[in-house]
């Protein structure tokens, strides 16, 4: 492998990308779970929009936003059990007897992540429509979306990496994946936060981040132009994304130092 960045960026990113859409068992659970969230969500929530104080009429619109976290939050596995696979069959070992630069591996570990999140906003957005949802900000708004969706997509992609890289093991990724659901269905993603009547439900929400995601993503859909929603979800995923590149580069070095 020749030493620039730009050839072996260009060659591990192939491989990154190939790797993602010919496996199954990344695709599916980024494509399909989400979707099937959005119907259940979406068809069994429909009378809560009779509700005091529900922000909109039109549940599936509502509801999109759930598949498009739940997406992003799906990254954190399918990218981790993938270098945590290139350790466990001894790829990243072979790498390092070569000049291979930390950062094109990093940064190449992430295109499979983009070009499948690309995947799933078109995905999303077209069943959405589809489904009666609708983007009151209009496509400048389905920009926006986009913008802090694929960033969220990047930042837990490579919390991923981090965590495939620091546990080395599959499985181990495997098994904080699920904990995702966790912090996605104890954020504000079911019922607007002015809606929890639990204080200590509301209490979670409010300091759980991935709810500043989601109100980001959903104030596009049903306010409009919301400065401060959209403010906070941009801070979350650009947070998001510097502090996982950033731990997934020590634990990046650490992994190389053994090896």
């Amino acid at each position: 492998m020749k030493s620039g960045f730009g050839r072996q960026f260009g060659l591990l990113a192939r491989r990154s990308v190939a790797r993602t859409l010919r496996d199954p068992g990344t695709i599916a659970p980024a494509l399909l779970i989400p979707l099937l969230l959005y119907f259940v969500i979406a068809a069994g929530l429909t009378k809560a929009t009779s509700l005091p104080g529900f922000p909109t009429k039109s549940m599936p619109t509502f509801a999109l936003t759930l598949a498009f976290v739940n997406g992003a939050l799906s990254m954190v596995g399918s990218t981790g059990a993938a270098i945590a696979s290139d350790i466990e069959t001894n790829f990243l070992d072979r790498l390092v007897l070569t000049p291979m630069r930390g950062a094109a591996l990093l940064f190449a570990g992430l295109a499979g992540t983009i070009v499948l999140g690309l995947i799933q906003l078109g995905l999303f957005f077209g069943v959405g429509f589809a489904y009666g949802a609708h983007i009151e900000a209009g496509w400048e708004g389905a920009l926006v979306i986009a913008a802090m969706f694929l960033l969220a997509d990047i930042g837990f992609g490579a919390l991923g990496l981090f965590l495939g890289l620091r546990t080395g093991s599959g499985q181990a990724v495997q098994g904080v994946a699920p904990m995702m659901l966790v912090f996605l269905f104890l954020s504000s993603v079911i019922f607007p936060r002015n809606l929890i009547s639990a204080d200590w439900f509301y209490w979670i929400a409010t300091v759980n981040p991935v709810s500043y995601l989601v109100e980001g993503i959903r104030s596009v859909f049903i306010f409009g132009w919301d400065k401060q929603a959209l403010l906070y979800g941009f801070i979350f995923v650009v947070a998001l994304v510097v502090l996982s590149l950033l731990s997934a580069s020590a634990a990046l070095r650490s992994r190389l130092a053994r090896a």
